[in-house]
């Protein structure tokens, strides 16, 4: 059996992030399990990869967080993306779709 997780480009973390808490206020483990989940087993992120990253978002406002309950009644921290974030995503969001389409391009020609 062949392993088919691929290590993440650069800087691609903090995209897959600042995407999942675009849909709602997550804590870290549901944070890394949906992104998991999307990707299909390919993106499987480590906790000491996921918290440096989310502390890196928070510092520079991009994400607050706030200690919440779970559904199963235990204390959590939950992050949530602020206004600067959602503009954060939109930008990296575009730049990685024009280079996702340019790499295509050479890969279908070159």
């Amino acid at each position: 059996m062949t392993d088919s997780r691929i290590d993440l480009p650069q800087g691609t973390l903090d995209l897959l992030i600042l995407k999942t808490l675009a849909l709602e206020p997550q804590h870290g483990w549901a944070i890394s399990e949906r992104i998991q989940q999307i990707s299909m087993d390919v993106v499987t992120i480590k906790q000491g990869s996921l918290y440096p990253a989310l502390h890196r978002l928070e510092r520079r406002g991009w994400i607050k967080a706030q200690w919440s309950m779970t559904k199963n009644s235990r204390h959590a921290k939950y992050y949530e993306l602020t206004e600067a974030g959602r503009k954060q995503l939109e930008a990296e969001e575009s730049a990685w779709r024009k280079l996702a389409a340019a790499v295509g391009r050479v890969l279908e020609t070159a």
